[in-house]
Order: structure tokens, then sequence, then C-alpha cells
């Protein structure tokens, strides 16, 4: 990389940095943000444990990065409003790296997946979010949700988790373990939870019943003696010394692409949290460069703590809107607080049963579920349906950035089909001008006209070739336009096809009201000279009738057109000259 392009990424990141208006705004209603965090916190803690669990890392994996990428990301981040950690779509991702690569693969990952954010915020690549259209993000979010809840099943049934990537698979002899030999006291404690959880945010929102759910499981278990309740185990008390020595310089080649893979889900999934964010407010707008640069920074702190790599947490921002967070103090005080509890509180920590976490988990996947949405978007179009429908099973079946790449191409496919179909190809009359009837009808015989609307481009381009150059028994063909909206390279291509074979029948091709924007691509492939015969260009369809006219006279197709009378020779008002 030459120093020019070193010198011009090392200046962009210096812009994306914070500012002073950043720093005054942490200063700005210090006790509302800091209630915020601590809700928030209260919140997180039991799904950073069972993200941790889940991901195969341990507890203590979900609370290092709760708390290291949390507060980067609050700090580094483009959102004032966002709260970041280990999610449950990251875990999605993570688990099969875990089972391929092991724990220290999956920091490598979250390492290089770090550095791969940074370079996208430094070329600006934030504003694409905006291009993924509504139905991928929802089949997406539905897809994520069931693999979350399927991933807690083994949990749930109190039976050790199954080997196997596909969670599918792993569900299925997780529930044939639980068959030959049933844990009753898991599936009560998973169920409890989930449905304290799930009937409490309907009466009471404002409280944290996933606290409240886990507390209370971890009670019965610990008072009624349920050794059938495993808990999470030991959880160290305090974050580890930052280290690389996870790091192998050999595995890098290897492990690029799970990271292009974790970088793309972290990139979608904290524009979106940002994005959600924007529009519960009024008067706040993240920066998407930014919030990826902070994403990177924090994924790049996280695995030197031992961490998994963290997103935009959905669930956990919207939470710190709905208690009144308007800086990102509240997403520090998150941090903090759960820093406070890895230090102080692991041995309580250590004794939560996994399927409470498991329960809790459950009822997040229930949540995520936005019955009107899904409903809304399936009755938009059948396209959004069949979009929505095939993101979420790619998730399910597949990987999420897979399903996100399906989505997309469908989504394009269908969008290009449809604009496509609004172009059009049709023949119109003759301008009749100051022709006679009868010099008209004799213009028709050898003339046609035809008009293009819309896009000439690669999609539709083809089904004007044929129509075109099925046309028979004239002597001249007049293109008209200037309703053509965009031509690219493979439309003029196309169009000098079909005016080439039109002139080996001694058809003469004329076009009028070619825009000066698309002159470029017609000439760039030499279709600009056969649309204007002798390097004329006509401005409007009845000049081109005139050349066209003048044309068949000289090849004496048609007879001399009597003299035309100017303004000055008609005769006036009784037989006198006009004046």
């Amino acid at each position: 990389m030459s120093t020019a392009v070193v010198r011009a990424v090392r200046s962009r990141i210096v812009a994306l940095l914070p500012s002073g208006p950043d720093l005054a705004a942490l200063r700005r209603d210090p006790r509302r943000n800091l209630l915020a965090g601590l809700t928030v916190a209260i919140v997180a803690l039991p799904l950073a444990l069972g993200f941790g669990v889940s991901s195969g890392l341990g507890a203590e994996a979900g609370l290092a990065t709760a708390v290291v990428a949390g507060a980067l990301a609050a700090v580094f981040g483009g959102s004032n409003l966002q709260v970041s950690g280990p999610t449950g779509a990251m875990t999605v991702v993570l688990v099969p790296i875990v089972g391929r690569y092991g724990p220290t693969g999956v920091l490598t990952v979250g390492l290089l997946a770090g550095v791969l954010l940074v370079v996208l915020a430094a070329l600006r690549a934030g504003r694409c979010m905006r291009y993924v259209p509504a139905p991928v993000v929802e089949g997406f979010t539905l897809g994520i949700a069931c693999v979350i809840g399927l991933q807690q099943v083994p949990g749930a049934l109190g039976v050790p988790k199954p080997a196997g990537d596909k969670v599918l698979v792993v569900t299925w002899r997780a529930v044939r373990e639980f068959a030959a030999a049933p844990n009753w006291t898991a599936v009560g404690l998973a169920v409890a939870v989930a449905a304290v959880m799930l009937a409490g945010a309907r009466r009471r929102p404002a409280v944290p019943f996933s606290v409240v759910a886990v507390i209370a499981a971890t009670v019965v278990a610990q008072v009624a003696h349920l050794d059938a309740a495993t808990p999470i185990g030991h959880v160290p008390s305090g974050l580890p010394a930052p280290s690389l020595s996870f790091l192998d310089p050999g595995s890098l080649g290897s492990l690029l692409a799970p990271a292009v893979a974790v970088a793309a889900l972290a990139a979608l999934e904290s524009l979106l949290s940002a994005s959600v964010a924007d529009g519960m407010t009024v008067g706040q707008k993240h920066d998407p460069d930014r919030e990826l640069l902070g994403q990177g920074l924090a994924n790049i702190a996280a695995p030197l703590f031992g961490g998994v790599p963290a997103t935009g947490a959905i669930a956990r921002t919207a939470v710190n809107v709905r208690t009144g967070a308007n800086s990102r103090l509240a997403a520090l005080t998150h941090a903090a607080v759960l820093g406070v509890i890895v230090f102080t509180a692991a041995p309580l920590v250590a004794k939560i049963p996994l399927a409470a976490l498991a329960g809790v988990l459950l009822a997040t996947a229930i949540r995520m579920v936005e019955v009107g949405s899904l409903r809304a978007m399936v009755k938009a179009t059948r396209s959004d349906a069949l979009i929505l429908v095939l993101t979420a099973a790619a998730t399910l079946a597949l990987d999420l950035v897979y399903a996100v790449i399906i989505g997309l191409a469908v989504a394009g496919a269908l969008a290009l089909g449809a604009v496509a179909r609004q172009a059009r190809f049709d023949q119109v009359p003759l301008d009749r001008g100051d022709h006679t009837a009868e010099e008209h009808a004799l213009l028709a015989e050898h003339i046609v006209a035809y008009r293009i609307d819309g896009p000439l481009f690669f999609a539709a381009a083809h089904r004007f070739l044929l129509e075109l150059t099925e046309v028979a028994d004239v002597r001249v063909v007049i293109l008209r336009m200037s309703r053509v909206s965009t031509i690219d390279a493979t439309g003029a291509l196309v169009l000098k096809d079909a005016v080439e074979k039109l002139r080996r029948r001694g058809v003469l091709v004329m076009a009028s009201g070619i825009r000066t924007g698309q002159r470029q691509v017609l000439d760039s492939v030499g279709a600009l000279d056969l649309l204007c015969p002798r390097g004329r260009e006509y401005a409007s369809t009845p000049e081109a009738i005139r050349a066209a006219r003048d044309h068949l006279e000289t090849a004496g197709v048609l007879p001399a057109a009597p003299a035309r009378r100017t303004v000055a020779e008609k005769p006036g008002v009784n037989g006198e000259p006009a004046r």
C-alpha cells in the first residue's frame, strides 16, 4: 500500500474519532442517562451470560464482551443511543466456527473482523446499509429468532449439547437424548422463566423481568437442591489481562473467510440497530461510518480479554431509548455496571441454572418476531413475501451471511424484472405536420415510427431487438428516443445490432430526441453514427420525418413534393396577398 493511501486512510479515521461536542454531550442530563444505563445493564446481564454460553466460550466470554466492547463502542460509535455486546445473531455464526476452529479460532476471527470493520469505516461503506430492502431485514430477523430458539433446546431440555454444526441437526439429537432420559426439572425452569418474561413484558414493560425470573429460578434451584438444574459453573472474578497469546499467524489465511462473515454481520446488525434507535427518537441521527469504526475498535479489543465478537444489540438499544437515554453516558454506564458485577458477583453468577438462561433466550427469540411487520410484508406484494421467506429459510438452513446475499440477489433480480417490464417499445402514428392527407398516407406506407419509453438496459434490451428487427415492408424507421430514461452499454449494443440488421435489408434508421447524456454511451459502441446517417441528428420527430421524405424522394420511391408556399405567399382576405 502506497504512502499516500496510508495517509488518506489515517486522515479519514482521525476524522471519525470523537470530537469536543461528543464529550460535552456526556454531561447532558447525567442522572437520566445513569438511570437508563443501570436499567440496560440489568436487562443485559442474563443476555450476556446466555449468549456467552451459547457461543461455546462460556459465560465469562459474554460478560467480557459486554464490558469491553460495550464501553469502546459507546465512546467511538456513531450513535448516541446504541448499546453493544454479544448478540444472538452473532452467536448463530460463532457456533460452527467454535466447532471447527476452537475458542482460539473465534478470538482470532473477532480480531480480524474488527480490522475489516475499521477498513470499511475508512472506505465510507456505512451508507450502503440504506440499500438493504425491508423484506430482507425482516426475513433475516425471523430466521435469527428461529435459530436462537432452536439453539436453546439442549439447555432447556437439560441435556449436554450434541455435536454438529447445523442447528436443526443439533436440535433433533437433543430431543432424542431427552426422550431417552427426560429432565423435567430443566424444562420446568426454562418454561417458567420464559413465561414470566413474556407475561411480564405485556403488563409492566419497564420492569426487567428477565433478571427477576433468573434470580427466582436460581433461588429455587439452590433451596430445593435441584441437582438436575445444571448451573453455569465457575466464572472468574474480574477480566483477564489483555493478551494476544491466542493469535496464530499460520491460521490467518484459513480464518479470513469466517472473519469476513463476522464483519459483514456485525456491520449489518449494528447499522440496523442504530437505524431503529433513530426511528424511536426525535432529533437523533447516527453516523454509519463512525458506527463501523466503533464496532471495529470494540471487536479488536474484545478478543484480547477473551470476549466474543460484538455488534449493536437491538433489544438493549431499544430498552436504552425507552428508559430516556439521550447521550453515550447511558451505554457507558451499562458497561461499567456489568464490570462491577464481573468483579464482585462472579460466585453468585456461577450458580445460575443453564436452563434459566435458556428460558431467557427463548423468550428473547419470541419477542424478536414482530408479527405485525411480517404480516405487512407478506401482504405488500408477492415479491416481498418471496424475499422474506427465502431469506428466513436461508438463515435457518445455511448461515446469516449467505441468507443476506441470497435475499439481496433475489430482491435485485425481482426489482430488475419490475423495471424491465416498465420499459415499452410501441409503434406510433406519424405526425401529419403540414402534409396533405394524401401525402401523409403515402408516407405512412414507407415510413414507420417507434417510441421507446423507460430504460434501455440489459434486462429489457433484447426484447426491443426482436420487435425492431421484425419490421417489414418499409424503407425508413424513425426511433423516437426522447423518453428513454437511461441506457447502458448492453442496450446500446443491442440497438446497434438491430440497426445493422435493418440496414442490411435496405431500411434506413433515423433517431430523434437523443438526450445529451446518452450520446456518449451510444457513441462508445458505434451506435450513434448508425442512428445519425450522414452525421445528421434530429431534435424532433417532424424534422426526422422531413429528412425521411427527402431520402425517399432521392431514392425515387416518392414523387417530388410540390413547392411549399411560404407564409408571405399564402392568400390573404379577399384574395389579397397576406401582409
